[in-house]
């Protein structure tokens, strides 16, 4: 970089005068990404004498920094200075690295603050401070005193950690997003070491190494120039072990950045002692947490409960832990590490020897969470259970992972993947379920109970899957073990199942026999949640297709009646749905597609794909008179949901017999051709766009819900019935929403621009 002379006297004259700045280093590389973080930076600026960007070493705070005030040139008429801060010693003085910067000099009895501030104070000047985290608290008071002294002039600092000092706005730097800008940062670097690389080159494979690495600019640089010598295959293979893999000779590259483990580690090295004992402890979690698990898992010895709280304040103040607060979690902040963080992090765990009791303590305080929300289910929190379990999906499975590693936790994984059944077959998460219970079903168990609740749950979503087989088979072995130990609750759930699995093999008589027998053991019991809920549901919809409409009726209000009373919504959604199917039944499709609509829009709020392919599937038949084109894209859609719930679709006979019905009918009218061509239109659209146009039919343009894109309009809606559900649906929404504000307990007890990276 082009510097002005040196100057001996802090007044130089007009001919000895520093010149104006215009010469930041070029770049060497292609800026890829951080649009909307560029126009931030620029925007703070504009409006803020003091703006620091922060955010873990390699995130790219530098580059950005530079990028912004090479955009800003003409706005500072005395110049933009670079002062690189990173390799001044530790024990020095910032002054002097700006005196030298700006070609000054303090005379013998000048203080360098005072020239300085002399310098700085003539005109509209722009100082950008990078790697000032070694140097923050002097680095702090320097730069107080001269926004002080000099008002023209404004600072841009890159750091690690803040300055903390009054006027300070700060803009925290994330990860790249995956797509496009992670991608195209390392198809970027990887042309430039092996020619003929393009983004479609193993784009899958490129997709896989920047999420593990999770958007971080340096190391996805780094795993790029790797290319070098390995293949993508490789790379990716060998990201098991991030901190070994991704170093680099490249002599262009500072020293700190020329490994990852470098890089990591100089923040490290800044952290006090209890700071880097919970970033080891922290390494056991995946994806965001939250404090109560972080005071629960990481205290103990060296590190009480107490101080849990500052020592993480420390980690997010130095950028190694992040807040990190999803949509739908509210009341509880959350963090997260990069996962190249945490490697580091785990590298210490396990020089401590304490990676097996970090990860048991972690894994019970996941197993006490799964247990709450189960219990929570049957609530006005059920929304929100959902969403908690979403967010902490990641820990979760790392708990499974840890029971099922050791034969002697068996019974743990067993229990803790059963009690997990509403998320599986709730939430949309049916395949991930299953693979889950049969890991934990391959081992052997000497506890009855964990296997047997295990054994129910893997009934049902073989069950909803069509999978009838491994149902019965797993639904048989649940009740002879619940009867073995005298477990009525297990016996009642098992035959329940065994009810949902002769519904779906048609043998109706059988059904209603084996949920009628459930339902009076539950009430035997004295037992109302869900479960028993949906067992009651379930007897509707096979009273409805036995014939016997009033009964399934009766039936299937009374449970959404209970269901709403209670807060309950997964359930009633499905009582929606057995109400709209008994409706139709009776030749009252109108209303048949008003609560099918309803069941939907509680659908969509859970993912519930099997309900929302179901509901969709029941509602093709209802318009494909009017609408033959909607209704083949209706049963298009449902068919990418049967796709992602990876079972067999159609093993009801009844099922099959509609489908079939509804698609010759469309066929006759709409053609072969014509039908294939909107089934194909709904299969690519898939199953969520279906359903939001399906909602957006039933709530805004209700005569149309079985209209074309051209405009055939349905039978209007019954006024009358339609709003006395809207307004049911009003009072259920604002209980929930009330209940939704008020304090729960957050867990369970105790038990394409340019960017390269670079900071």
């Amino acid at each position: 970089m082009r510097h002005a002379p040196r100057h001996g006297s802090a007044r130089p004259g007009p001919s000895a005068q520093p010149a104006k700045n215009d010469d930041l280093p070029a770049e060497l590389s292609r800026f890829i990404g951080r649009s909307g973080e560029l126009a931030e930076l620029r925007r703070l600026l504009s409006r803020t004498r003091l703006v620091t960007v922060t955010g873990a070493g390699g995130i790219g705070k530098s580059r950005l920094a530079l990028r912004a005030a090479r955009r800003m040139r003409n706005r500072f008429c005395d110049g933009i200075w670079l002062v690189n801060l990173a390799e001044a010693p530790t024990t020095g003085a910032p002054e002097e690295a700006l005196l030298a910067a700006l070609g000054l000099t303090a005379g013998v009895g000048q203080l360098p603050r005072d020239v300085l501030a002399r310098r700085l104070a003539r005109g509209e000047t722009l100082l950008v401070l990078d790697g000032c985290e070694q140097l923050t608290e002097r680095c702090a008071e320097l730069v107080a005193e001269l926004l002080r002294r000099a008002p023209g002039l404004r600072v841009l600092v890159a750091s690690r950690r803040p300055l903390d000092i009054i006027g300070e706005r700060l803009l925290p730097l994330g990860p790249l997003r995956l797509h496009p800008d992670a991608v195209d940062l390392f198809a970027d670097r990887a042309s430039a070491v092996l020619p003929g690389f393009t983004p479609a080159t193993g784009r899958e494979a490129v997709s896989e190494v920047c999420r593990r690495l999770d958007g971080m600019p340096l190391a996805i640089e780094l795993a790029a120039a790797r290319l070098r010598t390995l293949s993508l295959e490789q790379v990716l293979h060998r990201l098991d072990d991030p901190l070994k893999l991704l170093t680099s000779n490249g002599h262009s590259t500072p020293d700190r950045h020329r490994s990852l483990s470098t890089a990591i580690g100089w923040s490290h090295e800044l952290c006090s002692s209890g700071e880097r004992l919970l970033w080891s402890r922290l390494s056991v979690f995946d994806g965001n947490f939250d404090l109560d698990a972080v005071e629960y898992v990481c205290s103990g010895a060296s590190l009480p409960a107490d101080e849990v709280l500052a020592a993480l304040s420390g980690l997010i103040t130095q950028s190694v832990v992040t807040r990190d607060d999803p949509p739908g979690c509210t009341g509880q902040a959350r963090y997260r590490m990069l996962h190249p963080v945490r490697a580091y992090g785990a590298r210490w765990l396990a020089e401590l020897g304490e990676t097996d009791r970090l990860r048991k303590r972690h894994r019970d305080w996941y197993l006490g969470l799964a247990t709450w929300c189960e219990l929570d289910w049957f609530s006005l929190r059920q929304i929100e259970v959902a969403q908690r379990i979403a967010a902490e999906l990641p820990n979760l499975r790392l708990a499974l992972e840890y029971s099922l590693e050791s034969p002697d936790d068996a019974h743990i994984g067993q229990y803790l993947t059963g009690s997990l059944w509403f998320y599986w077959v709730g939430c949309g998460q049916l395949a991930e379920g299953q693979r889950w219970l049969d890991r934990a079903l391959a081992l052997e168990s000497d506890q009855p109970e964990p296997r047997a609740k295990a054994l129910w749950v893997a009934g049902l979503t073989a069950a909803a899957r069509g999978e009838s087989v491994a149902a019965l088979t797993a639904l048989h072995e649940c009740r002879e073990l619940a009867e073995g130990c005298g477990d009525e609750s297990t016996a009642a759930l098992a035959t329940q199942m065994l009810g949902v699995t002769a519904l779906i093999n048609d043998d109706l008589p059988g059904a209603v026999a084996l949920l009628r027998e459930c339902l009076e053991r539950y009430r035997a019991r004295g037992e109302l949640n869900a479960l028993v809920l949906l067992a009651q549901v379930l007897l509707a919809q096979a009273l409805a297709l036995v014939g016997d409409v009033e009964a399934a009726l009766a039936l299937a209000e009374d449970a959404r009646q209970v269901a709403a009373d209670s807060g309950e919504s997964w359930v009633r959604s499905y009582a929606l749905y057995a109400l709209a199917s008994a409706h139709a039944e009776r030749g009252d499709d109108q209303r048949a597609r008003e609560l099918l609509v309803s069941c939907l829009e509680i659908k969509q709020e859970f993912g519930d794909v099997l309900g929302m392919t179901l509901a969709l599937e029941r509602l093709a038949p209802l318009v494909v008179l009017d609408a033959p084109e909607w209704a083949a894209r209706l049963q298009g859609a449902a068919a990418t949901g049967w796709g992602e719930l990876g079972g067999e679709p159609f093993r009801s006979r009844h099922l099959r017999d509609q489908h079939e019905r509804c698609a010759a009918r469309a066929q006759g009218m709409l053609g072969d051709a014509g039908y294939e061509a909107a089934r194909r239109d709904g299969r690519c659209g898939g199953l969520d766009a279906a359903v939001a146009q399906v909602l957006e039919r039933g709530r805004g343009r209700p005569a149309s819900l079985v209209g074309q894109a051209g405009g055939v309009a349905g039978r209007p809606w019954p006024q009358e019935d339609r709003a006395s559900e809207s307004r049911a649906a009003e009072e259920w929404a604002a209980g929930a929403a009330a209940a939704l504000r008020r304090k729960q307990p957050a867990g369970p007890p105790p038990a394409k621009a340019d960017e390269e990276p670079a900071d």
